[in-house]
């Protein structure tokens, strides 16, 4: 089930989510946290398998685009299609024409795998390489 978690910040689930999402500092975590607290354009949402939260989204939309911010299985979870399953959730509930995600390099093949078009845009940062993903929706007939 798809499921706003905007009201359960506070879920250890949750945070362990995010953290998994971003950098492992407390530090990094608490600003995701308080940007999906503070910023109204920011959605976060989870997915639950049988009432247990197992992977969470979090994007922001803008116009017809939506950029994933977050994006995260319990690693106990992984490989059993729940990203696939979450960001397809995403778009047919808030019906994107284009999602994009930057990503490194051990998430590139996830997004390819699914459809996303994948652009390398370099090193970002000393010794890591980020990507571009973009998936264009397809448009109802």
């Amino acid at each position: 089930m798809f499921i706003s978690l905007k009201d359960r910040l506070q879920d250890p689930v949750v945070q362990e989510l995010i953290e998994y999402a971003t950098l492992p500092e407390p530090e990094h975590i608490e600003s995701a946290l308080k940007e999906y607290r503070e910023q109204d354009a920011l959605q976060l949402f989870g997915f639950e398998d049988e009432e247990q939260l197992v992977a969470l989204i979090g994007f922001e939309k803008q116009g017809k685009e939506v950029q994933i911010k977050h994006l995260a299985v319990l690693p106990e979870n992984r490989q059993k299609g729940y990203g696939r399953g979450i960001i397809s959730e995403m778009i047919s509930s808030v019906k994107p024409d284009v999602v994009t995600a930057e990503t490194d390099e051990e998430a590139v093949d996830f997004y390819r795998n699914i459809g996303f078009i994948v652009y390398s845009l370099g090193e970002k940062y000393p010794g890591v390489e980020r990507f571009h993903c973009v998936f264009e929706a397809e448009e109802e007939e």
